[in-house]
């Protein structure tokens, strides 16, 4: 599985609302077919409104995507944080 992320438009009435969201998939269209799913049941939006301009991989790490950070199970505030010593 791989970390992507899709940007671009989909019609709230009479405007287009732009997207960005960061998705979980094994390629790229995967990923577009999740973002097509996600809008269609959360905004009841149909795909044909849904227009996704652009599709890239990124590093997970630099995801904030609650789907994301629970698939790869990496945050760069985990990766900041000492780890936790006792003292004597």
């Amino acid at each position: 599985m791989k970390a992507f992320r899709a940007s671009g438009t989909f019609r709230t009435g009479r405007r287009d609302q732009p997207f960005c969201v960061d998705i979980v998939a094994t390629n790229q269209e995967e990923a577009i077919e999740r973002v097509m799913s996600n809008f269609g049941s959360r905004h009841r939006v149909r795909r044909r409104f849904v227009l996704v301009d652009d599709v890239s991989e990124i590093d997970p790490s630099s995801s904030t995507s609650p789907s994301v950070v629970a698939h790869f199970g990496n945050t760069p505030e985990l990766a900041k944080k000492p780890p936790n010593t006792e003292e004597e």
